[in-house]
């Protein structure tokens, strides 16, 4: 096993132009070709810092990355505490001049993608979060940009499908129209996958929320983002291939993210909203439990309201590692 070339290094003690964080568990199988694909992805960026963030990986992670990619920075947390909480850690390690590229360990940005994001939010002073396309591995579009949640949506991805429902803006939380993806594109939030924030999006948006540990932290954060009264929009010639991860099969992750899904909008809404929010996700879960054990768990769960405290992660999920392309 070689050790990948370096990109450009910043100083130890100096801030670098671009930040990547990436957060690692048990993604050993999943992080050589990321860390073999970034030097090339930072091509023309400048210095760059890469800090790679392990919440307790027992597959040898951390000593992978050290062995491939001896330049990047590597901080053991030694538990598992969340995405969120692993991406405010990098974050705080350096204070990025032309912005922080925030990337799962399965996520191969395509060569000098990092530039041309940094190029984005530095051109438009309104633009807080910058997005790639995201493609799979024969190169194919996924449907990566979000609209924002609301009662209308759940109602109409529970009755419809989501697929069907994409096609509807007032229905559909997904934005599936492919001629949609087109540069500048905005959305109210798009998949946590590949994220380039602006330094003025840090400043003004402060850290990721941690208490959701995985799924709707980056939904929260863009939507916090737009708040503060910048955008989200795809740069449509960056690129990351990402296969996705774990979502469809684990019970555990599905019923995760449909309890995160109605917490968050908890979080913005009064009572009575929120109560009709939850009415409409567990419908969506209620009527497809014939399709697999991962709608069964999440109705239980919804029905309990579990927190899931970080505690109850369950050892083999790659959680802050492979994330689903929802």
């Amino acid at each position: 096993m070689t050790a990948v070339a370096a990109p450009t290094p910043a100083a130890a003690e100096a801030d670098p132009d671009v930040l990547v964080a990436v957060v690692t568990y048990n993604s050993a199988p999943l992080i050589e070709g990321f860390l073999r694909a970034l030097p090339a992805a930072l091509a023309g960026a400048g210095t760059a810092r890469v800090v790679v963030v392990d919440n307790g990986s027992r597959d040898g992670t951390p000593d992978l990355v050290r062995t491939v990619a001896p330049w990047a920075v590597v901080l053991e947390v030694g538990a598992n505490r969340g995405y969120a909480a692993g991406i405010n850690l990098a974050l705080s390690c350096s204070s990025a001049r032309r912005g922080s590229y925030v990337l799962n360990p399965d996520a191969i940005p395509s060569p000098g993608s990092v530039d041309r994001l940094a190029r984005a939010v530095e051109t438009d002073t309104g633009l807080g979060i910058a997005v790639p396309r995201i493609v799979d591995e024969q190169g194919r579009l996924k449907l990566s940009l979000r609209r924002e949640p609301t009662l209308w949506r759940a109602l109409g991805e529970a009755t419809l499908g989501g697929r069907r429902a994409s096609r509807v803006p007032l229905l559909g939380e997904v934005v599936g129209d492919v001629d949609r993806y087109v540069d500048g594109a905005t959305a109210d939030w798009a998949t946590g996958a590949a994220m380039f924030i602006a330094p003025r999006t840090v400043e003004r948006v402060g850290p990721w929320s941690e208490d959701f540990f995985l799924y709707s932290e980056e939904t929260d954060f863009a939507l916090r983002t737009r708040d503060a009264g910048l955008r989200l929009a795809l740069v449509a010639d960056a690129s990351v291939m990402h296969p996705g991860g774990e979502l469809g099969t684990s019970p555990w992750l599905w019923s995760l993210a449909a309890v995160n899904r109605t917490r968050l909008y908890r979080r913005r809404h009064r009572a009575l909203p929120s109560a009709a929010y939850w009415s409409a996700v567990l419908l969506n879960e209620v009527l497809r439990v014939r399709r697999g054990p991962q709608h069964r768990e999440a109705v239980r769960a919804l029905l309990r309201g579990v927190r899931f405290p970080v505690d109850t992660a369950p050892g083999p999920v790659q959680t802050g590692g492979a994330r689903a392309t929802r």
